[in-house]
């Protein structure tokens, strides 16, 4: 059960770090009339996630496991998907971010019930907190939809 709880954990390292990146993509290349306002919020968001990744790879330590090592490494754990069209529209972003964190809301769902499953109750604690984040920018982005 540690085992799989450790493989979920690193894959949510792995994909906060693509997601990190995907987001400042967007706040980078973000155009059109909603500019300043999703400018920021991409901004903001990419900070909150990369705030994310240090506490998640030493949930992984402190279960006297390794997390990830590299850009491949995170390459091949996340399920996160690259997104290099710079001309993208501000409204295809803001669905490919809400998706991408609703993914992740899935994913923590996930973990929550295998660190239940192997006993590690300051894992299930930290994972309601990171869950809430995630569904957060969900809320955010899928507002900004309307």
């Amino acid at each position: 059960a540690k085992k799989a709880l450790v493989e979920e954990l690193n894959a949510a390292v792995a994909d906060h770090f693509a997601l990190y990146l995907k987001t400042k993509n967007f706040h980078w290349h973000v155009a059109g009339p909603r500019f300043h306002d999703l400018h920021l919020m991409f901004d903001d968001q990419a900070t909150a996630v990369f705030g994310l990744i240090d506490l998640i790879a030493e949930r992984v330590r402190k279960l006297d496991a390794d997390t990830v090592t590299s850009i491949g490494n995170i390459a091949r754990r996340t399920a996160v998907k690259d997104q290099d069209n710079a001309a993208l529209s501000a409204e295809k972003m803001v669905t490919e971010l809400r998706d991408d964190n609703a993914a992740l809301v899935a994913r923590f769902k996930a973990i929550k019930e295998l660190a239940g499953d192997a006993g590690d109750n300051a894992t299930e604690g930290l994972v309601d907190d990171w869950t809430d984040q995630a569904e957060r920018r969900v809320w955010f982005l899928s507002q900004t939809l309307k």
